[in-house]
């Protein structure tokens, strides 16, 4: 059994309260989002600093301090444009509750993220795409199976590379949502774990009908074999339907009290 992975979205440089929180470093609002996040069921969580260009090595080695001082070593993704300020994260992360993962790399201009996890034995998350969107799923699972060989080249397991198709918003590309799902098959029939930005699905919408759009996208992802997800694992219909899907993928044992969700 292979319980999803729940990567929580909410430590966000685009959330000014957390991006004053980076600015002044106040540790506050940054433990309160991950103390709902991890008692929701967030198994890692993200630590998107953005750009980042003037103190993004201190910044991350901060968050990564705090974060994994706080919560008992928590596993996290490190999340910038910053690739140094990947590197210092991945110098003070403590690995035992988890690898880092590096978020993330291309098959473009973005490929040396990949050898930063390699030369780290770090995890990466891996976008199916070299410039901009993939023109179809052939274009995908090419550029997948250019950063599947680099990273095996450089000694990385199959399984610490996460590969993402790029999920697309249904708001505007309602036409590409099936193609995702044959995309997400595709790679898992490959024996290659899978991951997207689920909250790019219901972009757009009004807020009270992304949870479903969100919840219902998931569950069909999940069929076709994805694996993870970068998510807000404080959206409960969400986290209801990752924990309900799970059980009858068989992929953690059932009990009343595991949908009980908070």
């Amino acid at each position: 059994m292979s319980k999803f992975m729940i990567i929580g979205e909410r430590i966000h440089c685009i959330s000014p309260v957390i991006r004053e929180a980076f600015a002044t470093r106040n540790p506050e609002p940054i433990l309160k989002r991950a103390q709902e996040q991890l008692d929701a069921g967030a198994d890692y969580l993200d630590l998107n600093i953005g750009p980042a260009e003037r103190d993004g090595e201190e910044l991350m080695q901060w968050g990564v301090k705090l974060l994994q001082d706080n919560f008992d070593n928590v596993p996290l993704a490190l999340d910038t444009a910053n690739i140094k300020a990947i590197e210092a994260g991945i110098k003070v992360y403590d690995r035992s509750k988890g690898k880092p993962i590096v978020n993330s790399a291309d098959a473009g201009d973005r490929i040396q993220y990949l050898d930063i996890a390699a030369q780290n034995e770090a995890m990466c998350i891996c976008l199916c795409s070299k410039q901009g969107t993939p023109a179809d799923n052939d274009e995908r699972i090419t550029y997948c199976a250019e950063m599947l060989e680099r990273g095996m080249e450089q000694g990385m397991e199959p399984t610490d590379m996460l590969f993402d198709p790029l999920a697309l918003v249904v708001k505007g590309m309602q036409d590409k949502q099936e193609e995702m799902l044959q995309a997400i098959q595709m790679i898992t029939e490959m024996g290659l774990l899978t991951t997207c930005g689920l909250s790019n699905v219901s972009n757009g919408a009004p807020k009270h009908i992304r949870p479903i759009l969100d919840a219902t996208f998931c569950a069909m992802a999940m069929q076709s074999g994805l694996s993870s997800a970068i998510i807000n694992p404080c959206d409960k219909r969400l986290m209801e339907t990752i924990v309900s899907a799970d059980i009858i993928k068989n992929n953690i044992l059932y009990a009343d009290s595991v949908l009980e969700i908070k």
